[in-house]
């Protein structure tokens, strides 16, 4: 890596949020319109629940190992919120101080807003304001955070995938409010699906960007797109849907001490090609967690991390 890639970005939080789930399972609620999900594997529920909450505990370990600052949560299940372990869907953050608050399209998700994690936001991080949309439920509006939008912080482009979790309205409304360019195209999985969140199959980091470009619907928004991630400065990196379903898009860049971390599952990097790791490698260091039991529930690493993207309060501030 060179020195000026090594230069923090506001595109890769230094800082995340984690929940460490007690029982955990693969929510059959949202299995509707997840085809990542997988089915039961003939496990007992207490032996899938202690394994996932094993995982987690080890890569917020491997991350603070890593350099990052990690805020590990507790669900210890009581409200019945099988997919807490990804809180990148019901709120995110944004440098000026700036935090949203989204509206879930299952019900079950909706459960896992919770005041703890904005309290301690406020009191340890500089926040402006938090603006809640979750108002928006009862019409049947529904955005979910950095799983339905892909954010280019530098450009303020929200990258957006149609789908039943990312309604136009919400999303230009949150546009609106937080000075972000919707960018929204049409995808579908291998079997003509559309695919249920944009995370999936697009990551953008400071100096490159993974995309799906064969998701896409329309091959002239798919070049639309590439053309303005590379306008932006960025190597575009094109990854095949086969990779996609081993969550090869769902990576986050992190900020750590001197250098930048790009991290994935083990099976998302194993599923990358030399030549796709020899440009990432340029920019940031591969950190591969293993979470094969979390991704039993559809989703991976990027949604298991929501991104701090806000300045921390100094010693008496």
């Amino acid at each position: 890596m060179t020195s000026a890639h090594r230069l923090r970005s506001i595109q890769a939080p230094p800082a995340v949020v984690m929940v460490r789930p007690h029982r955990f399972e693969s929510n059959p609620e949202t299995a509707q319109d997840n085809r990542f999900q997988s089915l039961p594997t003939g496990q007992p529920p207490s032996a899938i629940a202690q394994a996932a909450h094993a995982e987690v505990t080890a890569a917020a370990e491997r991350l603070r190992q890593a350099g990052v600052t990690v805020h590990l949560f507790e669900d210890t299940g009581e409200l019945n919120t099988p997919d807490s372990v990804f809180p990148n869907n019901w709120f995110s953050t944004h440098p000026g101080g700036h935090i949203a608050i989204y509206p879930m399209y299952n019900p079950s998700r909706r459960r896992e807003r919770r005041a703890d994690v904005i309290e301690m936001l406020k009191r340890d991080y500089r926040v402006q304001d938090v603006i809640d949309y979750s108002g928006l439920e009862p019409d049947g509006l529904f955005l979910e955070g950095t799983g339905a939008m892909v954010f280019d912080h530098l450009a303020r482009v929200a990258y957006t995938a149609r789908s039943n979790r990312a309604d136009p309205l919400a999303l230009e409304r949150f546009a609106t409010h937080f000075n972000f360019e919707p960018m929204v195209f049409d995808t579908r999985d291998s079997s003509g699906q559309p695919i249920y969140h944009t995370n999936v199959l697009m990551c953008i980091g400071t100096a490159f960007a993974l995309v799906a470009l064969d998701g896409f619907v329309d091959p002239a928004r798919a070049a639309q797109v590439r053309t303005r991630l590379e306008e932006s400065g960025r190597q575009v990196i094109p990854i095949s849907m086969a990779q996609v379903a081993e969550f090869a898009g769902n990576a986050i860049e992190l900020s750590a001490p001197g250098h930048r971390l790009l991290a994935l599952s083990e099976r998302a990097a194993a599923s990358l090609t030399p030549a796709q790791k020899a440009v990432i490698d340029e920019s940031a260091e591969l950190l591969p967690l293993r979470v094969p039991t979390i991704e039993l529930a559809g989703g991976s690493v990027r949604c298991m991390l929501a991104g701090i993207h806000l300045s921390p309060r100094g010693v008496g501030a």
